[in-house]
C-alpha cells in the first residue's frame, strides 16, 4: 500500500495482483473532510462520469 499526500491528505493506494485502485474517499477529503461521500455522490451524478462507467464497463466486463 502506498500514499501520496496531496493538500495535506494522504491518499492510499491499493495493489490487488496486477492492477493498482486509488481511494476515491481520500481524494474526496482534499474538498471536504468531513462529508466526503457528498462529494462522491455529486461527482456519481454528471453524465460524463456515468458515460465513463458505462465505456468501461463495456471494455472490461463482457457480461455487461
Amino acid at each position: 500500500m502506498a500514499k501520496i499526500t496531496v493538500k495535506n491528505t494522504e491518499i492510499v493506494f491499493y495493489k490487488n495482483e496486477q492492477e493498482d485502485y486509488i481511494s476515491l474517499t481520500d481524494i474526496a477529503k482534499v474538498r471536504d473532510r468531513e462529508n466526503p461521500s457528498q462529494i462522491i455522490s455529486l461527482w456519481l451524478r454528471t453524465y460524463s462520469t456515468i458515460e465513463y462507467l458505462g465505456l468501461w464497463e463495456m471494455l472490461n466486463n463482457p457480461n455487461y
